[in-house]
């Protein structure tokens, strides 16, 4: 199942309640909010009170992504706003193992992000363990930046040893991902799209639409022998 993640650190912020709710009406599945701590990360961006204040905007899956040091503190303040999925560094846990246990606990669904430079075979212990693998296309903490294209070949390799293994847990991707470039980064094994500054903006409906038909269109294209 192909999943839009419409990042919201690029909505407008006076009107992100109004954002969110267009943007899942419009047939995004996911709506993904990146929390930073000026530390991980050199921005930052928002925590549990505006995660708590969007939560009524809609019943969406809200996919947190902690872009912040030592993430286990903050997992049941993030449960309590309304988290659904929390997604943690690799590079941020001293261990690893024991905040995605932690995640699981409190009810979440657990994610795990990789930055540009992290190999993906950091996770070989762990494949077992999360319910979704974050390849960061950009360096983290903040929006608009190009694509990396060597991260092409981390999803290819990702999807390779979770299918090795036996598993089909879901490989999310974010940073720089637009309707010109969506199909490669499907192609090379993602399933969940992050995108930000390319679906707010002038019409944010229209955006989300695209994306999804894109992803219908990657869908299909795969599917040959499937009715239309």
């Amino acid at each position: 199942m192909y999943i839009l993640a419409p990042s919201i650190l690029a909505a407008d912020f006076k009107r992100l309640g109004e954002e969110i709710r267009t943007a899942a009406l419009a047939g995004a599945q996911y709506i993904h909010i990146d929390v930073m701590d000026g530390m991980f990360v050199p921005s930052i961006s928002f925590g549990a009170p505006v995660i708590q204040s969007v939560r009524s905007c809609t019943d969406r899956v809200f996919d947190v992504h902690m872009m912040v040091e030592e993430p286990g503190r903050y997992v049941e303040a993030m449960k309590e706003a309304g988290a659904d999925l929390i997604c943690v560094h690799e590079e941020a846990c001293r261990h690893l193992d024991r905040t995605i246990h932690q995640i699981k606990e409190c009810g979440c669904l657990a994610g795990v992000a990789v930055n540009p430079a992290t190999p993906v075979e950091n996770l070989s212990c762990i494949l077992s363990e999360a319910d979704m693998f974050l390849i960061m296309s950009v360096n983290p903490g903040f929006g608009g930046q190009k694509f990396i294209p060597y991260t092409l070949d981390k999803i290819r390799r990702l999807r390779t040893m979770l299918d090795l293994a036996g598993l089909h847990t879901d490989i999310e991707v974010d940073g720089g991902i637009n309707t010109g470039n969506v199909s490669r980064v499907l192609e090379a094994g993602a399933n969940v799209i992050v995108a930000g500054s390319a679906v707010f903006g002038k019409d944010t409906e229209g955006a989300v639409q695209e994306f999804l038909r894109k992803m219908q269109e990657f869908d299909c294209a795969c599917r040959p022998g499937d009715p239309q």
